[in-house]
């Protein structure tokens, strides 16, 4: 496994770190809760880290399967055209993901000030954003095609999934050492990330669109 592996993969995970539920939800919670804050925003990305990195374990497992059946087919020329034309649809789609002029946007919210609404706010965080992870399953896939023993994949999905919840931490961390001087600065964030959340589908849609792209262009 070269570096470049490493390279493309903390790149896709970085992509991942511009969840906008992620930060939507933390915000949230440190804006309206303060007692119960630190155990409240663990619980949801512990549950969301949890979640994803058991789905990384699935489809590794079950990648490896599927490609060990189907090898064959995948360096058939008509594979890589598909694979092409859907790197073109994505990244010229993304020029068209409609901007949400909603100043107040959408969000997550937990209904009660349980640790188990916090868990089922995580869960539902999954199940949203799973369907369209594009950049963790372009990083499953290298991962895969690259044939790697359980003991290398297992902790770089591990450290994966830490660099997808990092900004949450850090905006937490950051809360905690200025407290109530950067109140204005997270209200202003969120209002952004509340208005302007396709705009992380729209950058996420391109970039994996060209990565498709130059991928299979060797190929054809």
């Amino acid at each position: 496994m070269g570096v470049d592996i490493f390279i493309y993969i903390g790149g896709f995970a970085l992509l991942d770190t511009l969840s906008p539920t992620i930060i939507g939800v933390t915000l949230y919670l440190i804006l309206t809760d303060n007692q119960r804050l630190t155990s409240r925003l663990f619980s949801y990305l512990l549950t969301v880290a949890i979640l994803y990195f058991s789905l990384g374990i699935i489809m590794m497992l079950s990648l490896n399967y599927i490609l060990e059946m189907f090898s064959d087919l995948f360096q058939n020329k008509i594979i890589s055209w598909l694979l092409l034309i859907i790197g073109i649809i994505l990244f010229v789609a993304s020029f068209f993901v409609p901007t949400n002029k909603n100043k107040k946007g959408t969000m997550l919210k937990p209904k009660t000030q349980s640790l188990l609404s916090i868990v089922f706010i995580g869960l539902i965080t999954f199940l949203i954003e799973s369907g369209t992870a594009l950049p963790y399953f372009a990083a499953i896939g290298l991962l895969t095609t690259n044939n790697l023993p359980y003991y290398y994949w297992l902790p770089i999905i591990a450290a994966y999934n830490i660099i997808m919840i990092l900004p949450a931490i850090l905006i937490l961390l950051c809360y905690k050492l200025f407290g109530r001087w950067g109140n204005s600065a997270l209200v202003n964030l969120q209002q952004k990330i509340s208005s302007s959340s396709n705009s992380a589908l729209s950058w996420i849609m391109s970039i994996v669109g060209l990565i498709l792209i130059f991928y299979t262009v060797d190929y054809l």
